[in-house]
């Protein structure tokens, strides 16, 4: 099931991050929550600024599932690193952790359900998207997300010197779960700087 949504978002205050009305979030949700699924489906963002597509996420998911509380997500992936985001009426706490899975992101609900959804790299090609989303949103499909994004083909992606908006590569990484070139980048980077 393909969930376009989308809603307004309330002006920012000092702590909270807003923005103009979300976009309607690419999402692909299992038909029914079972206890043995990895995976409750799959997120599709257009980019990697968390202050632009988590709300349009959290609008999507609680159509289905309720009131969204948190949001959690890669601190090395995700640009934005905001507190808290104001979506609607509501706000929706962030949490940004280093060692989680890039390819995951875990929303709470009020009733602390957890959602754990495979993220799709914003510049995976569509059929490659939907493919994935597809994967993450089958409750017979045990792998974990990193293993969904590693099972397609190296071609589905933007080419690995691709970059975004905020100069990360594009790729996504079958191993480890980041970003491509990402190590390589930054090795280049300090080669560069010269010896210190």
């Amino acid at each position: 099931m393909l969930v376009d949504t989308s809603h307004t978002i309330a002006a920012p205050d000092t702590d909270t991050a807003g923005s103009p009305p979300p976009d309607a979030a690419r999402l692909e949700l299992a038909p029914t929550r079972a206890d043995q699924t990895v995976l409750d489906g799959g997120w599709w963002p257009r980019s990697w600024d968390a202050a632009a597509e988590v709300p349009g996420l959290v609008v999507a998911l609680a159509e289905r599932y309720g009131p969204i509380r948190h949001v959690m997500l890669s601190s090395a992936t995700w640009d934005g690193g905001v507190r808290r985001l104001a979506v609607g009426e509501r706000t929706v706490r962030m949490g940004w952790f280093a060692s989680q899975d890039s390819a995951l992101a875990i929303a709470i609900t009020d009733k602390d359900d957890q959602i754990d959804l495979l993220v799709v790299p914003p510049a995976t090609t569509p059929a490659a998207a939907h493919q994935a989303m597809a994967a993450a949103a089958d409750p017979g499909d045990s792998r974990h997300a990193a293993a969904v994004l590693a099972a397609l083909p190296a071609a589905t992606a933007a080419p690995a010197n691709a970059v975004d908006g905020n100069g990360r590569r594009a790729t996504w990484e079958n191993e480890g779960g980041s970003t491509a070139g990402q190590a390589a980048a930054t090795a280049a980077a300090t080669a560069d700087a010269g010896p210190v």
